[in-house]
């Protein structure tokens, strides 16, 4: 597969948060399919400064190994690349907050992959719903089950 075939995947912060010494239940089938990818050159991967910022709350909420966490935010860095929200997407975000949803980091996620082209990997079913239910494109969402039945 060549490098412009690849798969372009935004990682939600659930997906970070393992890098970064935090156990999350049931998603050691989605760590292992990224992983596969990465391995065979299939995919790459994003995440943003407001992946950082979600997953150092959290971080700092549960306790941490400063060692551990000085790795995976250096291993972050060195493997994935860092995508950025453009205005319009910013803008996109807010006007979906204005909406009603009350996650302002995963619609700035959802908008950030929905305006530099690259897919969202996410098991939020509660923001899938309100972005189908205000009639937004979800073609750019990779629903976490949906990921693994077609990759693993």
């Amino acid at each position: 597969m060549s490098s412009s075939a690849r798969l372009r995947i935004l990682l939600d912060s659930t997906y970070i948060l393992p890098i970064l010494g935090v156990g999350v239940e049931g998603i050691e089938d989605a760590l292992n399919t990224l992983r596969e990818l990465r391995r065979g050159r299939k995919a790459t991967f994003y995440y943003t400064a407001f992946n950082i910022l979600e997953a150092l709350g959290k971080v700092a909420r549960l306790g941490y190994n400063l060692e551990t966490v000085s790795t995976g935010l250096s291993l972050i860095e060195e493997e994935f690349e860092q995508a950025s929200p453009s205005t319009p997407g910013y803008l996109k975000a807010l006007e979906l907050r204005r909406r009603g949803f009350r996650d302002l980091i995963d619609l700035l996620l959802y908008a950030t992959a929905a305006t530099q082209n690259l897919l969202f990997l996410t098991r939020d079913r509660d923001l899938i719903s309100f972005l189908e239910k205000n009639g937004e494109d979800t073609g750019v969402i990779l629903y976490e089950e949906d990921f693994l039945r077609a990759f693993r």
